[in-house]
């Protein structure tokens, strides 16, 4: 309530929600992965349990707090607080590309120019062909998206508050 500009919702996401997101990857193949506006980790806990342990996992959140609650929870994955620098922040741990993003970030309640920058750092941070699954709230972001990236597919989670959609996303 106080910032919702950065944060996007009163509640942390559902359960439903972190396994519908996870859910969507291989994860056998997956080396890499980055999860943008972490949180206090819903998502990241289903990423843990499916992650392999050898992969290299990249959590970015703003606010200091729930970024420190995520180092202690979560000790062997990487904590980043700018999104906007997450291309040199995955090739500084030497990883030139990312397999999977996922994304809470509310990119709606952005300013354009901060939303084209996010966009702009998943396309490049992405392997051709990489999956971007994010959550929002309603479907306004569906036509920016569709300029990057194959819109495989949009479900809605009625199981959450308030009630998201998961976009499904691949790199063009």
């Amino acid at each position: 309530m106080k910032s919702p500009k950065n944060v996007g919702s009163v509640a942390p996401s559902s359960r439903f929600l972190a396994k519908k997101m996870v859910n969507q990857v291989e994860w056998d193949h997956i080396k890499a992965v980055a999860e943008l506006g972490a949180g206090t980790g819903p998502i990241t806990r289903y990423i843990q349990s499916n992650v392999k342990r050898d992969a290299n996992v990249f959590l970015f959140e703003m606010d200091h707090v729930m970024r420190r609650k995520l180092r202690l929870n979560y000790p062997g994955f990487s904590c980043h607080s700018n999104a906007t620098r997450l291309v040199d922040t995955i090739n500084q741990k030497n990883v030139i590309y990312l397999d999977c993003i996922f994304s809470g970030l509310p990119f709606f309640n952005f300013e354009r120019e901060l939303r084209d920058a996010l966009l702009d750092q998943i396309v490049h941070a992405l392997k051709p062909g990489g999956m971007f699954i994010a959550f929002q709230y309603s479907l306004q972001m569906k036509k920016q998206l569709s300029e990057h990236f194959i819109i495989e597919n949009i479900q809605l989670v009625p199981l959450n508050l308030p009630p998201a959609f998961v976009y499904v996303c691949r790199k063009k």
